[in-house]
């Protein structure tokens, strides 16, 4: 029994062999192809993910020497625009270094001040606005205003005529307020009528009313405002066909007092064959003959003297060269122009005395006082009998919008009208010192 399992079961297992062998035997060559097919399908996929790679591998080098590529230029670019800044900086500083070298200045005169003994003393300043009720009394200064002038009055009071451009009305109320095509750059001033004790307590003698603001509240605002003045005992000129000069008397001398402007109502700057009238019969009457003017374009920007004509927001305001030197040769003993609300240049022309613009005084509240706008000269001019300039005296003053003038340690006005000067009139024949003196050449 048990020998014949084993034959059985070795014939099996035999069987089995052979029969796998002969699976294999017959299956074998489609078998290694189909391995090999396979293989090589393994090997495609694999050359294809490797070209992939690479493909990727190299836009990303692409990309990032692209990227490094634009970063060198962006800082290149930038690295020559903060050369080409520093070298600008540079040239601007050596600009302002020449700019200083060239402007003179002087610690004080070569020679003691000329004697006052025969001399008139006439101080002028710029533009004056004490403060307006309109739109709102939240434009008028504290006190009444009482303080807005405290500082500079012993100044002011110092000399034979003081005179001031009046800029608006004084009156307390009422009047037709003028209308504004612009709001943005048209403002209208109404001073309460109390403040004309301001004005004579700092003795001012005479006032110009030809200017852009005189009819701010129309006819009742020009008629008050004169009649204001009038019981205050000060002097105005400026309006066409009704009060274009004024004739005075000060310690024994008479002063004969014209204003022009290039505004509605006013004498006009740009008529200067009727302002020579003017002058002429003024000189014939006088002793000594004051002329202002308002004219020229406004702000920082125009610190500079053109003599030409000047435009501002389409306006011509008269070529306050040709002006100044016509009144001059008419007979103007001295010239005060006002109006762009900075300081500019003075001039000696036939030994007579012209600044072109005296900047803003003491203007509250309403007006723009940054910068150039916020200093200003006090001028007084010394002149003899027949009004010829003798010397003169820069007292700087410095204002803000809570204060009136102040004196200003710092010369801000003495500096810029050394350097406006002889940048704008060279051969101007005068001398500014760094202590204010004016002399001439």
């Amino acid at each position: 029994m048990i020998k014949l399992i084993t034959l059985k079961k070795g014939f099996l297992l035999g069987s089995l062999f052979l029969f796998l062998v002969a699976i294999v035997y017959s299956c074998g060559p489609d078998a290694k192809k189909i391995e090999e097919e396979r293989l090589a399908l393994l090997q495609a996929q694999a050359d294809s993910i490797a070209i992939v790679e690479k493909e990727k591998a190299l836009a990303e080098a692409q990309k990032a020497a692209e990227e490094a590529k634009l970063k060198a230029e962006k800082e290149a670019a930038e690295k020559k625009k903060a050369e080409e800044k520093a070298l600008a900086e540079k040239k601007k500083k050596e600009a302002e270094e020449k700019k200083k070298k060239s402007i003179k200045t002087y610690a004080s005169p070569p020679t003691p001040t000329p004697n006052a003994n025969g001399l008139h003393a006439i101080i002028g300043v710029g533009d004056m606005m004490l403060g307006t009720n309109y739109p709102s009394k939240n434009y008028l200064p504290a006190n009444g205003g009482r303080n807005l002038l405290s500082d500079v009055e012993s100044i002011l009071i110092d000399a034979d005529v003081t005179f001031g451009n009046l800029e608006g009305t004084i009156l307390d109320s009422g009047g037709k307020v003028k209308r504004c095509s612009n709001p943005a750059l048209c403002y209208a001033f109404r001073s309460p009528e109390s403040y004309i004790e301001h004005y004579v307590n700092a003795g001012f003698d005479v006032l110009s009313i030809a200017n852009n603001h005189t009819g701010d509240f129309g006819a009742e605002g020009r008629r008050r405002t004169k009649q204001v003045l009038k019981n205050a005992n000060i002097d105005f000129a400026g309006l066409a066909g009704s009060d274009e000069y004024t004739v005075f008397e000060e310690n024994g001398v008479k002063y004969g007092f014209a204003a022009f402007a290039p505004n509605t109502g006013t004498v006009d700057i740009r008529n200067i064959s009727k302002a020579k009238q003017i002058v002429r019969k003024l000189e014939s009457i006088s002793d000594i003959v004051i002329v202002s003017f308002h004219g020229g374009a406004e702000g920082k920007k125009h610190q500079h003297t053109p003599c030409v004509t000047e435009k501002y927001v389409g306006e011509n305001r008269g070529n306050v060269c040709k002006f100044a030197h016509a009144v001059v040769d008419a007979g103007a003993d001295i010239v005060f122009g006002h109006g762009p609300h900075v300081t500019r240049a003075m001039e000696l022309y036939n030994d007579r005395f012209i600044i072109y613009s005296l900047g803003n005084f003491c203007t509250y509240g309403r007006f723009n006082l940054r910068d150039a706008a916020g200093i200003a000269p006090i001028i007084k001019v010394y002149v003899d009998g027949t009004g010829a300039f003798s010397h003169g005296e820069i007292t700087p003053i410095y204002q803000g919008k809570t204060h009136g003038p102040k004196i200003d340690r710092q010369n801000r006005a003495i500096r810029k009208l050394q350097e406006l000067t002889q940048t704008d009139f060279p051969n101007s024949g005068l001398e500014i010192y760094d202590d204010g003196s004016i002399t001439k050449k």
